[in-house]
C-alpha cells in the first residue's frame, strides 16, 4: 500500500477559511431567507478596471490570428511585464531590482508556500503570531515541526507574538532562526512596519544568516508617506530578503491570477556541507521544472496596471476598498469596541468583546447579524480574543454591517 505524507496528519482540522464555509453553510441552509454579509475572507467584490480589461480583450484577439497567437511563454514571465514591474514598484521607490530578479506566478499564497522547496528540512522557522496561516500549514506539511499544542502552536517553530501589548511590533527571535516570515502591511492585523523595525530585522537577519521571506501583498494600501512599500528600500536587504507580490487585492485579480516574486541574485544559503549557493538559480530550476507560467493574456492585463489609465483606475480601486475599512473603523468605534489597523490595509483587527473567545464573537455575529468574520484565534495562538474584518465588499454591504453590528451590540 502507498504511503502518505504523515506530516499532513499533523494539521489542525481544517484550514481556517474552508471551516468558516462549513459553518456559514450550516447556517445558511437553517436559516433560508438570512441575507449573510461577508466579511471574512479577503475576496475583492469590484469590477477589474476598464484598461485591464481593454488590455485582455486585445491580447485575447491576438489570440485569434495565426501571426500573433501564443503558446508557451517563459516560465519566469514576459519581458513586458517584468520590465514594468522593474520600472515602476522597485526603480521608482529606489529599489534595486532588476526584471530577470522577478518572477510571475498565479499568486503569493502559492509562492509563499512553493518557495519552501529549495530549502532544506532542518532550517529552523520563525513566524509572528497571528499569522497567515499558509505560512505555517506548509512548513508542517514539509516536516519542519512537530505536532501541535493545546493552543496550536507547533512544536519546532518560534513565534514572535503582536499584540496590543507590544503595539503589534514583533521583537527579534530571542534565538537563532534560518527562515523568517514576515508580512506588511500585516495580514491578518492591518498594521504596518517602519523603516526601523525593517531594519531591525534585516540588521539580525544579515548577523545571523537568515533569510527573510517578506510577503507585500497589501503594499498599495500603504497612505503613509514613511512607511516602506518593499524590503529592498531598507539597505542591505538585497542580502537577505526574497519578496512575493499579488495583483490580486491591488488590482482585482483573485480571480484571473497573477502575482511574483523577486529572488535577488547573490542571495545565498549554504548547503549541508556548507557550500554556498545562490538562490536566484535553484528558484529558477523550481519554477521552470513545476509552473509553465501565467498565461498571456493575464499578464497583459497586468502589465495594464501600470499604464497611465490603469494607474488612476487601480488607485481610485484602492481608495474605495480603504474608504470601506475607514467606515468599519468608525463604526466599530461607535460600537463601543477597539480596533486596530484598517489605514494602510484593507483588514481591520478588533478586540472581542466582553470576555467572548473569537469563535463566540464569530457565531454570535453570525446568528444575531448574519454577518462573517474571521475568527483571530484561526491565524495563531496569539490571535485570541481578536477578530478580523475584511474592507472587501461593495458600499451598501460595509454600511449594513456597521449599523447591524452597533445593533447587536448595543
Amino acid at each position: 500500500m502507498a504511503l502518505v505524507n504523515d506530516n499532513y496528519l499533523k494539521l489542525k482540522a481544517g484550514y481556517l477559511f474552508p471551516e468558516i464555509g462549513r459553518r456559514v453553510t450550516k447556517f445558511a441552509g437553517e436559516n433560508p431567507s438570512a441575507k449573510i454579509i461577508r466579511l471574512g475572507i479577503g475576496d475583492v467584490t469590484e469590477p477589474l478596471p476598464s484598461a485591464i480589461i481593454d488590455a485582455m480583450h486585445r491580447a485575447t484577439d491576438e489570440m485569434a490570428k495565426r501571426e500573433t497567437f501564443r503558446g508557451y511563454g517563459p516560465e519566469q514571465g514576459y519581458d513586458f511585464l517584468r520590465d514594468a514591474i522593474a520600472k515602476h514598484d522597485f526603480a521608482a521607490r529606489g529599489a534595486n531590482v532588476a526584471a530577470d530578479e522577478i518572477f510571475v506566478s498565479d499568486g503569493s499564497k502559492c509562492d509563499t508556500g512553493n518557495i519552501l522547496d529549495i530549502f532544506g528540512a532542518g532550517n529552523v522557522v520563525g513566524v509572528t503570531d497571528p499569522v497567515y496561516p499558509v505560512y505555517v500549514d506548509t512548513n508542517v506539511m514539509a516536516g519542519r515541526t512537530g505536532a501541535a499544542d493545546d493552543s496550536g502552536r507547533y512544536a519546532g517553530l518560534v513565534y514572535l507574538p503582536v499584540t496590543a501589548e507590544n503595539q503589534f511590533t514583533p521583537s527579534l527571535p530571542d534565538r537563532k532562526v534560518d527562515l523568517l516570515y514576515l508580512c506588511y502591511p500585516n495580514n491578518p492585523t492591518g498594521t504596518v512596519a517602519t523603516k526601523e523595525t525593517l531594519t531591525k530585522f534585516v540588521d539580525y537577519a544579515k548577523a545571523n544568516d537568515t533569510i527573510i521571506f517578506f510577503d507585500a501583498a497589501y503594499e498599495a494600501y500603504i497612505t503613509d508617506s514613511s512607511i516602506p512599500h518593499s524590503i529592498y528600500e531598507i539597505e542591505g536587504a538585497r542580502d537577505v530578503a526574497i519578496e512575493f507580490r499579488s495583483f490580486s487585492k491591488t488590482a482585482g485579480f483573485t480571480g484571473t491570477r497573477c502575482a511574483f516574486t523577486v529572488v535577488p541574485k547573490g542571495l545565498k544559503a549554504k548547503t549541508a556541507s556548507g557550500e554556498s549557493v545562490e538562490l536566484h538559480s535553484l528558484w529558477n530550476r523550481r519554477h521552470t521544472t513545476k509552473f509553465n507560467g501565467v498565461s498571456y493574456i493575464i499578464q497583459r492585463g497586468a502589465e495594464a496596471v501600470y499604464s497611465d489609465a490603469g494607474h488612476k483606475q487601480v488607485r481610485a480601486l484602492i481608495d474605495f476598498y480603504l474608504e470601506n475599512a475607514a467606515i468599519l473603523c468608525r463604526g466599530l468605534r461607535e460600537a463601543g469596541l477597539t480596533v486596530y489597523g484598517g489605514t494602510n490595509a484593507p483588514y481591520v483587527w478588533l478586540k472581542t468583546p466582553g470576555a467572548m473567545t473569537s469563535w463566540q464573537f464569530f457565531d454570535h455575529l453570525l446568528s444575531k447579524a448574519n454577518l462573517v468574520g474571521t475568527p483571530g484565534s484561526g491565524f495563531g495562538a496569539a490571535g485570541e480574543g481578536y477578530f478580523r474584518l475584511s474592507a472587501f465588499n461593495n458600499r451598501a454591504n460595509i454600511e449594513e454591517a456597521v449599523a447591524r453590528i452597533k445593533q447587536v451590540l448595543a
